[in-house]
């Protein structure tokens, strides 16, 4: 049998993405309470986040959302990681209030941003083992929640998976060439 690796990028890149979403929830979670979800999207299902993320630049004038909305369409695969509003009941202090009872709506607990984090930290890693070309990105992450991918989740996180003979999402064009074209 002869398998050509062009014809198995698919394939490929599938694999990948289990593999990596295993290692983010292997990942150590503050407490030992799993507050993380994961999920990936591929293909046809990538176009509504890009049309979002114009969306978001066109309410916020921010025009990486834009460029950032280009990256999604070409990206193999796209995983995010979020997290439900769990407060861990530390009371540490290091989400600026004092006791968690404290907290305001929409502050994030600083225990469940610090587990997204070091999820991506590891998702990031099982894809630098098999030499999976990535970026993080928040702009993507934020599509994602408003459209609602992990259901209730905040501070979800994108990370972009291309099988490419170059990292697209990191050999962009330079700003001054990007501003002549916009």
């Amino acid at each position: 049998m002869i398998v050509n690796e062009r014809d198995n990028r698919k394939e490929a890149i599938l694999q990948a993405a289990t593999a990596i979403m295993a290692a983010a929830r292997t990942a150590p979670k503050g407490k030992g309470i799993d507050v993380i979800e994961i999920a990936m999207v591929t293909g046809d299902d990538l176009k509504p986040i890009a049309e979002e993320m114009r969306n978001i630049h066109e309410k916020t004038g921010f025009k990486f959302f834009l460029r950032d909305a280009g990256n999604i369409e070409i990206a193999d695969a796209v995983i995010f990681i979020g997290t439900t509003d769990h407060p861990m009941g530390l009371n540490c202090g290091q989400c600026g209030f004092d006791e968690c009872s404290q907290r305001t709506a929409g502050v994030p607990c600083a225990i469940n941003s610090i587990d997204v984090g070091i999820a991506l930290g590891s998702a990031c890693s099982k894809a630098a083992d098999l030499r999976i070309d990535t970026r993080i990105m928040m702009s993507a992450g934020l599509a994602a929640q408003n459209l609602n991918i992990l259901g209730d989740c905040k501070q979800v996180m994108a990370l972009l998976l291309s099988i490419s003979s170059k990292n697209p999402f990191f050999d962009r064009k330079p700003k001054e060439e990007q501003q002549q074209n916009q």
